[in-house]
């Protein structure tokens, strides 16, 4: 049995096509029994985040698995195989083993060290878990990359500077322009992620609901 990744990132598809292949954190449990329904594949997972979509899963027979799940990822979202070919990698085996745990480690991520990639793979653990996706195999070779993440900010100072994207993109605007461009690139910035939150409604429900709940003149409140 062999464990597998099939998926794509910020270093391989530009943001329109992420967005394209992404999975509603609240609709989960179609998509993985799909994914589980593959005549080659056994166990499944799916990673979904702003920066990257990737399916973990094993197989007793690799190649076919690995065939299954590049045509599955396209065809879930209602696209031709080919528009994701070029943007897809793949690892089976060690080299799957190797990606998931720098992955979890946050080793792989456009910000080293940011916290946020542990929880989001354990909460799609925590969905396969739910819907029964997810086998002895995979079980166990996740709880051991959230232990190896662990390690790896405890014992390492990765973790030191580590910031969210939107930290550094405000720090980013700090460092290049003067006090006043600060404030003005901020609330730009803070435009721009609500303006995202609320053509994705799916993605940020709770922030939706705070919305429309909050006494009229109050601030709206945001997802970091």
């Amino acid at each position: 049995m062999d464990i597998l990744v099939v998926g794509l990132r910020h270093k391989t598809a530009p943001v329109e096509i992420r967005e394209r292949v992404a999975f509603a954190p609240t609709a989960m449990e179609k998509p993985l029994r799909e994914m589980l329904a593959l005549p080659a594949v056994s166990e499944g997972v799916i990673v979904s985040t702003c920066n990257r979509v990737e399916l973990y899963a094993t197989s007793r027979d690799p190649e076919a698995a690995l065939s299954q799940l590049r045509r599955f990822l396209a065809e879930v979202h209602g696209l031709v195989p080919e528009t994701l070919e070029e943007h897809l990698y793949e690892y089976r085996g060690e080299e799957a083993i190797h990606h998931v745990f720098r992955v979890a480690a946050s080793l792989d991520s456009m910000v080293i060290g940011e916290p946020q990639i542990l929880g989001q793979i354990k909460t799609a653990y925590g969905y396969a878990a739910e819907f029964k996706t997810v086998g002895l195999i995979l079980n166990r070779f996740l709880h051991k990359a959230f232990s190896v993440a662990k390690r790896v900010r405890t014992e390492t100072e990765i973790a030191s500077n580590a910031v969210s994207v939107s930290f550094a993109a405000v720090e980013l605007a700090r460092t290049e322009n003067e006090e006043s461009d600060v404030v003005e690139n901020t609330a730009r910035f803070t435009r721009v992620i609500e303006d995202y939150i609320r053509a994705h409604p799916d993605q940020w429900p709770w922030v939706h609901k705070r919305w429309k709940t909050r006494p009229p003149g109050e601030k709206p409140i945001y997802p970091f």
